[in-house]
């Protein structure tokens, strides 16, 4: 019987060159070094996803990354110290971290009066210290992923975040990960967040850049909530229009831990978004959620895990996105209930608002469940504007741009409610006012 050797992609041939040309130069020591490699070899082995694979069937990455850019190892100039990030942020006293074309940079953070209890340190500088406990984390809770696979290879610099014990940190820390460069590049960024037992946080993680430039982001985050420990996390993604997004977040949560996360999507072209959410220990919760604002040709992918290893979780999940011209929007998310985890709450939900007969939306929600006592729901729709209250508008004297702009703002407000902070909730939805008001 012959063996069937697939084809390699340009894209997938380059980035096999690229790691060969950076492999002696990435952080790292022999542990490091060996983790590379084994991701590089699970990346050569199974190439860029495709369509056939399930995870994947919806964001063929096969055929929408055709070619790779150029890894950056770091800003060629002098970046600047403004960003969309602190347009967002005016206003709000915050910690600032900055990543800059795949590198970590503390002239352009604040890092220099960090409050009590909160450390920070670049993740090349960790990975060099060989420090077994932090490296370890980086990857808690990956499951088998081509994306991250590519992380682990290439990954460059981050930021590593603790947060000691009972620690509660007033001040929102913000990691802003951002392209500067006026040729197109790939970055590969990974960071870390610890939050000791009982710690508490608020973190803002955004990723950014130019107009007019193809760059390609593949980002990880990674974070440990501990015990009785509270994490409120808010991300937003506002690439230039032309570029590729890639990014996973891994979370794990301990006994008692608490969890609110919401995502905003309004950039790239193509972006998919991976969340894989554990339940270490008993009596967790967590809420996730949510929008994403697609216009032009644009194709966005929220795909999410929802694992429950421990008794008594509870999870929630709301994501709502809106849909013009001819954008496609991807929505799949998994709950599972492994064998023991009794008393287990868990509940999906997914809607789509088509402004356009040309936009699409797939959904596919689903539940594993391998317990007997719990209680777990999944649904979604799908559908247009509702007519009788675009009508009740106009009949007052809306103009119809308007009016549709108004329940749209009410159909993402929904989400953003979920939004603990009052001026985080004004910042969202200023955000998709100027979607909207680009949109008219």
């Amino acid at each position: 019987m012959a063996n069937v050797i697939p084809v390699k992609t340009p894209a997938e041939t380059a980035l096999d060159e690229a790691y060969g040309g950076l492999r002696q130069v990435l952080p790292g020591e022999a542990g490091v070094r060996s983790l590379r490699e084994d991701a590089i070899a699970k990346f050569r082995a199974s190439g860029l996803p495709h369509r056939r694979v399930e995870d994947f069937k919806y964001t063929d990455l096969r055929a929408l990354m055709r070619d790779a850019n150029p890894v950056s190892t770091g800003p060629k100039g002098s970046p600047s110290a403004d960003g969309k990030a602190e347009d967002f942020l005016a206003g709000i006293d915050h910690v600032r971290l900055v990543i800059v074309d795949g590198a970590y940079s503390p002239s352009l953070s604040n890092v220099a009066e960090l409050p009590a209890g909160l450390r920070v340190a670049s993740l090349a500088e960790t990975l060099a210290s060989a420090d077994a406990t932090l490296i370890a984390e980086l990857g808690a809770g990956a499951p088998d992923n081509a994306v991250l696979d590519l992380n682990t290879a290439f990954m460059s610099d981050g930021v590593v975040v603790t947060v000691d014990p009972g620690v509660a940190i007033a001040k929102p820390v913000a990691i802003e990960t951002r392209h500067s460069a006026a040729t197109a590049q790939a970055t590969f960024t990974r960071s870390l967040v610890v939050l000791g037992s009982g710690a508490s946080l608020t973190l803002i993680d955004s990723y950014e850049g130019p107009e007019g430039v193809a760059h390609q982001t593949n980002a990880a985050l990674a974070v440990k909530v501990g015990d009785g420990a509270e994490l409120h996390r808010l991300s937003f993604q506002a690439q230039g229009l032309e570029a590729q997004h890639l990014s996973s977040l891994l979370i794990t949560l301990g006994k008692d831990a608490r969890l609110q996360s919401f995502a905003l999507e309004s950039g790239a072209a193509v972006s998919r978004n991976q969340l894989f959410l554990t339940y270490k220990g008993d009596n967790a919760k967590a809420l996730l959620s949510g929008a994403t604002l697609l216009a032009g040709t644009r194709h966005a992918d929220t795909t999410l895990v929802v694992d429950h290893l421990a008794l008594g979780g509870e999870s929630r999940e709301l994501f709502n996105a809106v849909i013009d011209g001819e954008a496609r929007s991807v929505f799949q998310g998994k709950i599972v209930v492994r064998h023991g985890a009794q008393k287990t709450d868990g509940r999906m939900m997914s809607r789509s608002l088509l402004l356009s007969e040309t936009a699409e939306a797939n959904a596919k929600p689903e539940l594993e469940i391998f317990a007997d006592d719990v209680q777990c729901a999944h649904g979604a729709t799908c559908g247009a504007l509702d007519e009788d209250l675009l009508f009740y508008c106009k009949a007052r004297g809306i103009p119809q741009a308007e009016a549709e702009a108004i329940l749209v703002q009410a159909f993402v407000g929904e989400a953003i409610e979920t939004v603990e902070d009052e001026a985080l909730r004004e910042k969202l939805s200023a955000l998709t006012e100027a979607w909207l008001s680009r949109r008219v």
